[in-house]
């Protein structure tokens, strides 16, 4: 078949949803990435895909624009010709479903995230609704990454109860990101894996973090990402560099391989405002570290609160610090137990093969229009 994966990123692709394209591509279909352009389009081609330039306003809001990305993407649709589109981020689900469904393509949309514009309430977030509504009417298949995300799309009567079905996030590759061993540095180390954006708590990290160094030097407190410009929640690098001169923070940078970091972190910290299933919480838990995060969907999804990790309030500072406290003065034995449970937890419910055969179970029903009838396994797929 050929397969078409659409996406706001190259380097989504890649990073993301590589075990999907790896599968697809080992039992020799044919699959095309239709994303904007960026440095991971070589590692793609290395992969044996085909790489097509996707022009787009990822982060704008103008009706203009998004009209004419409904354009782009018919166009690209009738020159590739796929058998079936899967398709990932907000802007790329919406007006791709609109433009696949125009042309009788079997579509499947990942939502991972609601983005900004549902978050933000109001007017915005009525728009985006009336979109998510008109967009995905009709489509038999639509995964979602946690269930809080699929519930709310079903009580706002964005979607029928016939359409979602759940997948453990993007999953994890468990052989990868293996466990390791607890660092043997005095200073009890808290790394936060994400780019720099106010979505994702970075405010309320750095300021827990001053808080308790007025008190403490014992704890030491990192970031791994950079600042994301575009972004309409990025933080400045003004603010960055305050940070690490004022030595609340150290800044690692941003780096391909995060393994290196997780294994010399006592504790992975990600206080978001919302995700999906937040990849690097996946990551850390399935290297035997525990994780603080927020009580809200996608995150608490992903830890067990007192046994993989600790769930704290979210956009609220103290609670976050209390958190960490907690954490910093348990016992090594405490926190050799929550990693190891994290581990089994990731071993029992979010291995990447999970996420594999769901694809690839979707794909054969929506290609033999099995859905809703008699559902074909993927083993039957791979025959």
């Amino acid at each position: 078949m050929r397969v078409l994966l659409t996406v706001n990123a190259s380097w989504n692709a890649l990073n993301f949803r590589r075990p999907v394209i790896e599968a697809l591509l080992k039992q020799g279909h044919h699959v095309t990435v239709l994303a904007p352009l960026d440095n991971a389009a070589h590692a793609l081609r290395a992969l044996g895909c085909e790489v097509v330039d996707l022009s787009m306003d990822v982060q704008g809001l103008s009706p203009r624009q998004d009209a004419k990305l409904v354009g782009r993407f018919t166009r690209h649709f009738a020159t590739l010709r796929p058998d079936v589109i899967l398709s990932y981020t907000v802007k790329n689900n919406i007006f791709g479903a609109v433009a696949a469904k125009r042309m009788g393509i079997p579509f499947l949309p990942n939502i991972s995230g609601l983005g900004t514009g549902f978050l933000s309430g109001g007017a915005l977030r009525l728009v985006v609704e009336t979109l998510y509504r008109f967009a995905f009417r009709g489509l038999p298949v639509l995964f979602f990454q946690n269930p809080d995300d699929r519930d709310l799309f079903l009580n706002r009567k964005l979607i029928t109860s016939n359409q979602p079905r759940l997948l453990p996030g993007s999953g994890v590759d468990l052989s990868h990101f293996a466990p390791a061993p607890l660092p043997r540095s005095r200073d009890t180390v808290f790394l936060m894996i994400s780019r720099l954006l106010r979505d994702k708590g970075v405010g309320e990290y750095v300021e827990a973090a001053r808080r308790i160094r007025a008190t403490r030097n014992d704890l030491r407190f990192q970031i791994l990402g950079s600042v994301d410009a575009a972004n309409r929640s990025a933080l400045c690098v003004t603010d960055l560099n305050r940070w690490i001169k004022d030595g609340t923070i150290e800044h690692l940078g941003e780096h391909s391989d995060v393994r290196p970091h997780i294994a010399q972190a006592d504790c992975v910290v990600l206080p978001s405002y919302r995700e999906g299933a937040p990849r690097t919480l996946l990551e850390a838990a399935s290297m035997a570290r525990p994780v603080i995060t927020t009580d809200v969907p996608g995150c608490r999804h992903v830890v067990d609160d007192q046994v993989t990790g600790l769930l704290c309030a979210v956009r609220d500072v103290e609670s976050l610090r209390q958190r960490v406290e907690l954490f910093a003065d348990m016992p090594t034995h405490a926190r050799l137990m929550m990693g190891a449970a994290g581990r089994e937890k990731m071993l029992r419910e979010f291995d990447q093969s999970i996420v594999v055969e769901a694809y690839l179970t979707a794909i054969a029903d929506l290609t033999s229009g099995s859905v809703g009838t008699t559902r074909q396994t993927a083993s039957q797929l791979r025959a």
